[in-house]
């Protein structure tokens, strides 16, 4: 029987104090690796970390980042890696939203989400695979979204973000392959998390109708695709997106 053993690797997901972000953190600590959390709020994060380490005993660290921001991602990572170490797993989770029409739209909401959704994972992926090239080992994933593929109403500014973590995937795949490390990208399609809660109920059901399982994904549906993506089973699985989203794309 084939069991997914990560001891030993050192995984950061950034945006993982709720959410999606929560759940990968979770299982793949529940896989034995070492975990670090990152979100806006410091407390938060080291209230989660310290959840984590004790329920599956095993190392964790907790600290604040302001993607909007070059010099805390910075300040963030250089913390982290004087803390923990070298990162062996980096999953790019971390992602806002600032819907509106495009004839509404200003410059502001598009380069903020651009800021956070792109920049953020070119800056922080730029900071941790130098080791990991040296190491020779690595795992990347990204989290794009459904609507990078279909696109949505009040959404291009997010939308463009998610299609351009595709292609930095692919990208990124072909150049470091040669040194044993994949990337890849989740995309998951509607799933119950405190950003959909928001949504009007109409529209929710509205979205329920175009999906065939009949049923709003979890967050833990995503986190286990991420697992898997970070475990040998997927060894020779590089610039691939996993579609989670019950069938609705």
């Amino acid at each position: 029987m084939l069991s997914i053993d990560l001891s030993g690797k050192k995984a950061l997901i950034t945006g993982s104090t709720r959410g999606i972000g929560r759940a990968i953190a979770e299982y793949l600590a529940s896989a034995g690796a070492s975990i670090v959390i990152t979100g806006r709020d410091r407390s938060r994060a080291q209230e989660i970390a310290k959840e984590l380490s004790d329920k599956y005993s095993v190392p964790t660290f907790g600290t604040s980042i302001n993607l909007e921001d070059p010099n805390s991602v910075r300040a963030c990572c250089e913390e982290i890696q004087s803390k923990v170490g070298d990162i062996d797993i980096l999953v790019n989770n971390a992602g806002i939203t600032k819907d509106k029409l495009f004839l509404r739209m200003s410059l502001e909401d598009w380069e903020e989400v651009l800021k956070v959704n792109l920049t953020g994972t070119f800056l922080i992926t730029s900071f941790f695979v130098k080791d990991m090239v040296k190491k020779r080992w690595g795992r990347i994933i990204n989290v794009s979204s459904v609507v990078g593929f279909t696109g949505n109403a009040g959404q291009v500014n997010y939308s463009t973000t998610k299609a351009g973590l595709v292609g930095f995937t692919k990208s990124l795949a072909k150049e470091l392959a040669s040194r044993n490390i994949t990337v890849n990208a989740v995309a998951p399609g509607f799933i119950e998390t405190d950003m959909t809660s928001l949504l009007p109920e109409d529209l929710k059901q509205e979205y329920l109708k175009g999906i065939p399982l009949g049923r709003f994904g979890k967050p833990e549906d995503v986190a286990g695709a991420v697992l898997f993506l970070c475990s040998p089973l997927a060894d020779y699985i590089t610039g691939e997106v996993i579609h989670v989203n019950g069938g609705m794309y």
